[in-house]
């Protein structure tokens, strides 16, 4: 932990999981940002409005405290497919990500892999920085200006141009794999006009893998709707063969504890909203357990549920950073 004005902490570094992921099976998540770090305010973010978007690099967690607490992780976790760097922001935000992801590759055969929201791609030393990884998933929601300011909501300082430029740049250098997320949301960025302008876009940047996601939890904004699954099938079909449509994870049940369960609960509800079935299969959480774990977050203040495209979800009651 940081020291923040005050005496404060600054921030709580978090490893969390392993966790089923949609796409890199069992996930151990390191998350080294203050809660909602990120360059982009999203309509579409799981996690709420930005107070402010941030521009600039900074170290915001030692690094040798975040390669300390994934070597123990990996000590205790038994099976874990991927190190994931990922959490409540962006991740190429932190200044000491490369030496981070260099660190850990010296103790562990693990495949790193980096989320990112693609906006400081157009830094060499970020390019720099994620050579290291094993995999990176940048995202990539919009092919011009007006569409890139009305989803992704920018820092000033970013430029889409810039980004499509330093993506393609990233694959010309980096030999490990890309798989590009585009997230849809219905009206603002699925118009047969737009599609066709991302479609070049991909030309020029050659990920891996192209994978289409939507809006299927509670947004920040009320108006971000998802298409239906027919919707993006089709669209998913005019991409090509590298692309797919993003499904669910299903996890393997296993025992814990009631003690355990609402602190494991928090912590993954921290990273997304989820539903009880998406906590059951997560944590392998048998149902009476689950449920007396959501019943004392709910009953604490820690947590809330909401209803979101006929389904309930829990998230976060407040800024998390703040507990």
């Amino acid at each position: 932990m940081t020291k923040g004005t005050a005496g404060r902490p600054a921030h709580r570094l978090r490893i969390y999981g392993p966790v089923p992921s949609r796409r890199l099976g069992l996930s151990l998540g390191v998350d080294i940002l203050p809660y909602k770090t990120c360059s982009f305010n999203c309509i579409y973010c799981q996690l709420g409005p930005s107070r402010r978007t941030l521009g600039r690099r900074k170290s915001f967690v030692p690094v040798k405290e975040v390669v300390s607490q994934v070597r123990k992780a990996i000590k205790k976790a038994g099976r874990v497919d991927s190190i994931t760097f990922s959490g409540s922001g962006e991740p190429t935000l932190h200044s000491g990500l490369g030496r981070m992801i260099r660190a850990i590759k010296k103790f562990t055969d693990i495949p790193v892999t980096v989320l990112t929201n693609s906006s400081f791609l157009t830094q060499p030393a970020v390019r720099r920085d994620l050579l290291a990884a094993d995999l990176v998933v940048p995202s990539l929601d919009a092919a011009s200006t007006l569409i890139f300011n009305r989803i992704n909501r920018p820092h000033p300082s970013i430029s889409l141009g810039r980004i499509i430029d330093g993506l393609a740049a990233f694959r010309k250098a980096y030999q490990g794999k890309i798989w590009l997320e585009i997230m849809l949301v219905k009206g603002v960025n699925d118009s047969p006009a737009h599609l066709r302008a991302l479609k070049k876009a991909l030309a020029r940047i050659r990920p891996d893998k192209v994978q289409l996601n939507t809006v299927v939890r509670p947004p920040s904004e009320p108006y971000a709707r998802p298409l239906s699954t027919r919707e993006l099938a089709g669209i998913c079909r005019e991409f090509g063969p590298a692309c797919e449509v993003v499904a669910s994870f299903r996890g393997r049940k296993s025992a814990a504890s009631l003690g355990q369960a609402p602190l494991r609960v928090l912590g993954l509800v921290e990273r997304r909203p989820a539903t009880a079935d998406d906590l059951g299969r997560s944590l392998g959480l048998d149902r009476q357990t689950l449920q007396a774990a959501l019943d004392r977050l709910l009953r604490w203040g820690r947590i809330r549920k909401v209803r979101h495209a006929g389904q309930h979800f829990y998230q976060p009651r407040q800024d998390p950073s703040s507990f």
